[in-house]
């Protein structure tokens, strides 16, 4: 790969003489979805497909981009000083916001740069491609140019870049999960207080199989942002009889007896979707902690569930992915990942019955939503690398 990736960098910038490869993976959510913006606690891992990136510096302060999986567009330029989202170079602002975020931060880049990207996560799937990115090149920025950052701070950089240059209200998660990644393990992180901690997931015969429902969804543009503010009203409403920083903060037991609080029905949904799958992911590590694998299954079903009914993310076709899902014998538990309205499912399936599950579940899609889906049986990886 490293060698081929060399080869295209020198068919488009000339030569590729002093240029670096990096890596950065994507990441799979495997519980506690919509809950990292509402000071909940999250369960992601990174992936061993992600992006990859070419990269040497400049003598002058052009940027040049390329990416292979946008090649009709050929190469991109713009410059470090003036750095603004621009519409007709739409994937570029991912690596342009985070340059821009590091100048926000005092590391200000002040020479160019020739940047190549190539993904093998299938774009617009919900693995978290854009946060893929925009760790990627912080990482390749931290290389290049040496600056004091760590990880944990190329996580915020890159969220910071991608709610204030691209707009978007994202949550830490992502972008943390792909900067900490590690091999074999989830992160089990309390985004309220960036506490984490590592828990190794044994699947004894069992793999995790992300189905990509091939319908295109765009974070900015979805509901996203409108299910926060939901979220943000039924908080406000919520402070006013308990005392609590986010909903994360509150117990089932706390939110029932509270909830009346909340004075529209839309809104007290919402909040009791956020505060469930907080406590629900909880649940899920600590059995997974004792390796009851079935527990944590039915916890995945019941979290597709809430999305599905309260908090009103999934639609045909990933409510198709995850019920046909559920039919196969085999199958642990199912539920859509990351923000929804189209992306992916993820599931545990036991070996022997993988192949039953992509024939059955994919047969079962096609006729009732009239396209396919794709199916990807994944391993857990490290975070971003030199390669």
């Amino acid at each position: 790969m490293k060698e081929k990736l060399l080869q295209k960098f020198a068919e488009i910038f000339g030569d590729s003489e002093g240029a670096k490869v990096y890596f950065a993976p994507g990441r799979v959510n495997l519980i506690g979805e919509h809950t990292d913006y509402n000071g909940g606690h999250v369960f992601p891992c990174a992936l061993t497909i992600g992006t990859y990136g070419v990269a040497r510096q400049r003598e002058d302060k052009k940027l040049r981009f390329y990416s292979m999986n946008f090649e009709q567009l050929g190469v991109l330029e713009s410059g470090v000083e003036d750095l603004k989202p621009e519409k007709e170079a739409a994937w570029t602002n991912y690596p342009k916001g985070v340059i821009w975020a590091f100048g926000q931060k005092g590391f200000e880049v002040t020479r160019g740069m020739d940047l190549m990207l190539y993904g093998n996560i299938p774009n617009g799937s919900g693995l978290s491609s854009s946060a893929s990115v925009e760790v990627l090149t912080g990482f390749i920025l931290r290389d290049q140019y040496g600056f004091p950052v760590s990880n944990q701070d190329l996580a915020l950089i890159g969220q910071f870049s991608e709610n204030r240059f691209n707009g978007v209200n994202c949550g830490i998660m992502d972008q943390f999960s792909i900067a900490m990644g590690k091999k074999d393990n989830a992160i089990f992180l309390d985004t309220g207080t960036m506490e984490f901690e590592y828990a190794p997931i044994r699947l004894e015969g069992a793999k995790l199989v992300i189905a990509c429902s091939n319908k295109k969804r765009g974070l900015g543009d979805s509901k996203y942002n409108e299910r926060r503010s939901e979220c943000e009203t039924a908080l406000a409403q919520l402070q006013e009889v308990v005392g609590i920083e986010s909903l994360g903060d509150l117990t089932e037991e706390q939110f029932e007896r509270y909830s009346s609080a909340v004075r529209d029905e839309v809104c007290r949904k919402r909040a009791r979707h956020a505060v469930l799958e907080n406590r629900r992911t909880v649940r899920a590590v600590e059995a997974l902690k004792r390796n009851d694998i079935g527990l944590f299954g039915q916890l995945m079903n019941d979290s597709h569930v809430s999305l599905r009914d309260d908090y009103e993310v999934t639609g045909i076709e990933l409510d198709t992915l995850v019920e046909e899902a559920w039919k196969v014998d085999g199958v642990i538990g199912s539920r859509m990942t990351g923000a929804g309205f189209g992306g992916c499912t993820v599931s545990i399936v036991k070996d022997e019955a993988i192949e039953a599950f992509q024939e059955k579940v994919g047969k079962a899609y096609l006729e009732k939503v009239g396209y396919t889906a794709d199916f990807y049986v994944v391993q857990i990886g490290d975070g971003p690398a030199v390669l």
